[in-house]
C-alpha cells in the first residue's frame, strides 16, 4: 500500500488481547496531536558484590531490563493548540473526560478474557513499539466554568514487552552454561558442533552418551540433538 505523504500520520496504540499481537487490533487509540519528543531508556544492571579491602571489581553482566519508552499525550476540547492555533478537533464539553477514561480502559484496566491488561503496540513514523503500560500521570490543567477538564496532559510510560520465544530467537544465546538443541543439516559434524556451543570440541564424547549416537561420525540430517549445560555434564562424567 502506498502511503499519503502528504497525510499527518497520527501516532496510534493499538491494542490486543494476545502478546503475539498478531492479526488486526481489536482497538486503537489515537491521539489527539503527535508528541513533540519522545524518549527510550535502555538499561543493563550488573552484579554489585565487591570483596573487602578492594578498591574496584569488574563489572560482571547480571540482566538487560526491557527497554521503556515515555512520552507525553495532550488531550485539548479548548480549540486552541499548544502553539496557539485554532483546532478543528474540539467537540463536546465532556471530551477530554472521557477520552481520558477511553485511554484508561484500553491500557490500565483488566481485561476479564485475560485477566490483565491489554497488550499494545505503538505505530508511529519508524517507531514500532511492543510494550504494556507501566504508568500514566494525568494532569488536568484547564477546565470549563463547569469545572469540566477542556485539557489533560498524560505522562507516560510504556515497558517493553516481547514474546519469549521471540526473546529467545533474538537474543541468538551460544553459551555453554545454558541448555540447548540443534537439529542436524546435512554435512554437521558432532565435534564442530561442541565447538560451536562450548568452545571445545572434546565435550562431543559425552554428548554422543547423552543423544545415545551409536555413530557419531554419521549423524543423520533431522536429528535433534541436545546440548546440556557443561557443569551439568562434568558432573555427571
Amino acid at each position: 500500500m502506498i502511503k499519503n505523504t502528504f497525510k499527518l500520520e497520527k501516532l496510534k496504540i493499538n491494542v490486543y488481547d494476545t502478546a503475539s499481537r498478531s492479526g488486526s487490533p481489536k482497538d486503537t487509540f489515537e491521539v489527539m496531536f503527535n508528541p513533540e519528543s519522545y524518549s527510550l531508556k535502555y538499561e543493563n544492571v550488573y552484579q554489585t558484590c565487591q570483596g573487602i579491602n578492594t578498591s574496584g571489581r569488574m563489572a560482571k553482566y547480571s540482566l538487560s531490563k526491557p527497554e521503556k519508552l515515555s512520552l507525553k499525550l495532550i488531550l485539548d476540547n479548548t480549540g486552541v493548540t499548544s502553539l496557539g492555533a485554532t483546532s478543528l478537533l474540539s467537540s463536546g464539553d465532556n471530551d477530554v473526560y472521557f477520552r481520558v477514561q477511553n485511554f484508561l480502559q484500553l491500557t490500565t484496566d483488566m481485561d476479564g478474557n485475560i485477566h490483565e491488561p491489554k497488550y499494545l503496540k505503538i505505530e508511529w513514523g519508524d517507531l514500532n513499539f511492543s510494550c504494556r503500560l507501566e504508568s500514566v500521570e494525568i494532569n488536568y490543567t484547564l477546565f470549563n466554568r463547569s469545572g469540566q477538564p477542556t485539557r489533560a496532559e498524560l505522562n507516560t510510560v510504556f515497558v517493553g514487552s516481547i514474546e519469549d520465544s521471540k526473546r529467545v530467537k533474538e537474543e541468538n544465546k551460544n553459551s555453554p552454561d545454558v541448555y540447548h538443541s540443534r537439529i542436524v543439516k546435512s554435512g554437521d559434524k558432532l565435534p564442530l558442533m561442541t565447538q560451536t556451543i562450548y568452545g571445545d570440541p572434546a565435550y562431543y564424547i559425552q554428548i554422543a552418551k547423552v543423544n545415545n549416537l551409536n555413530n557419531f561420525r554419521k549423524l543423520k540430517a533431522g536429528t535433534n540433538i541436545k546440548f546440556p549445560p557443561v557443569k551439568e555434564e562434568e558432573q555427571s562424567t
